[in-house]
């Protein structure tokens, strides 16, 4: 609608035009064949009327189409605002950034692990419906870093990430000559329910240490990791060695494991960049914090837009004020053994009213007006605020 009446405002003002230097160019061949300057005088005055009244209809033409046009505009932002209003968009609320790390088909205790890490398939499965059900929809980290939120209206993002790439979340099988996804993995698992429900999406993202086993099983580490990456999964960045970072004796060292994890991937998968962090046991450090954020490894910078903990908590809008990606809080998944602010915890505690409701439209941020004052501005990047 908004095209069509520009084009309209266009195309009146250029016939218009033609008409003017049209009957501009008469009014002169007229006056030229006349020798009385009184008869000229007559003829210019004559035509400048219908001059007029052409430029007199196409301002009201104009200024008609322009009214309708703005009209439009107002009408479009109160729709907007009032569905907004009826689905209770908030796009100021939490997101779940799930934290996942063990698969297992069946669980038995070994020495201090007691579970609460460790998920089976059947409960992973069981957990995906619930999910679906109480309309969360994945998107990845860089859709969260980039405020590129597109789940559909009244659904509610979600983040799958997975720490220390165990076969249980992901691995390869040979089937008739072939490389194919273990089914009896996470990643299997949710390629058998994106089949089913493809609204649902199929994102997340594994945080490796390639200085240790990867992804144990059929194929090369660079066929897994290739795999991953085209099935439209991401890479991140766990250090080389799984090492903890608080106890990182110096700058060199850090940089060392960050770097020399990004080092190793763009061998393996030439060009990629790893540009988030999961700290390996969520343990960080005030001791050359710097090069946790960015650094450089025998001649391969990295840069880290996102540093994840362990967390107890959801991570907040990315165009919320109090948001920090650079300490961005996770939700542990349900394990064999329940603890207080895991996802099933927060599945029956979060406030409604505190989530991230979606509009459905990703050239907007809609929110209610009592939240306005949540909104970072600077983080719109060029979307429309709506305030309902």
């Amino acid at each position: 609608m908004k095209k069509h009446a520009f084009a309209i405002i266009v195309l009146i003002m250029l016939i218009s035009g033609i008409l003017q230097a049209c009957t501009m160019n008469r009014i002169n061949r007229q006056i030229s064949k006349q020798d009385n300057a009184d008869q000229r005088q007559q003829i210019y005055n004559k035509n400048l009327t219908g001059i007029s009244y052409v430029n007199t209809y196409r301002n009201k033409q104009t200024n008609t189409l322009k009214d309708t046009h703005d009209s439009g505009l107002q009408n479009d932002e109160n729709k907007r605002k009032n569905r907004a209003a009826d689905i209770k968009a908030n796009e100021s609320g939490k997101i779940m950034v799930v934290m996942f790390h063990n698969f297992v088909e069946k669980f038995s205790s070994k020495g201090s692990d007691d579970g609460q890490y460790t998920i089976t398939f059947d409960r992973f499965r069981e957990l995906l419906q619930t999910l679906y059900d109480r309309k969360y929809r994945l998107i990845s980290m860089r859709d969260y870093l980039t405020n590129n939120i597109t789940v559909p209206e009244g659904c509610k993002p979600i983040i799958f990430t997975f720490d220390d790439a165990s076969p249980g979340q992901f691995s390869l099988v040979e089937q008739n000559g072939n490389l194919m996804i273990n089914p009896k993995s996470a990643v299997g698992i949710m390629d058998e329910f994106y089949s089913i429900h493809p609204d649902f999406g199929i994102k997340g993202t594994f945080y490796v240490s390639l200085g240790k086993s990867t992804f144990e099983g059929r194929g090369t580490l660079e066929e897994r990791l290739k795999y991953l990456i085209n099935k439209g999964f991401e890479i991140g960045n766990h250090t080389l060695n799984h090492i903890d970072i608080s106890r990182a004796g110096s700058g060199y060292e850090l940089q060392k494991e960050i770097g020399g994890n990004q080092k190793m991937i763009s061998e393996l998968v030439p060009g990629y960049i790893m540009d988030t962090l999961a700290l390996p046991f969520g343990a960080s450090s005030d001791v050359n914090k710097d090069y946790i954020i960015s650094g450089n490894y025998e001649g391969v910078e990295y840069q880290n837009r996102a540093i994840l903990l362990v967390g107890s908590e959801p991570t907040l809008s990315p165009v919320n004020k109090y948001s920090t990606p650079l300490s961005m809080s996770r939700v542990r998944a349900p394990g064999i053994n329940p603890v207080q602010y895991d996802l099933d915890w927060w599945l029956k505690n979060i406030n409604p009213d505190e989530e991230y409701i979606s509009d459905g439209d990703p050239d907007t941020v809609a929110v209610p007006k009592a939240k306005e004052e949540l909104i970072d501005k600077n983080k719109l990047q060029g979307k429309t605020l709506i305030l309902w």
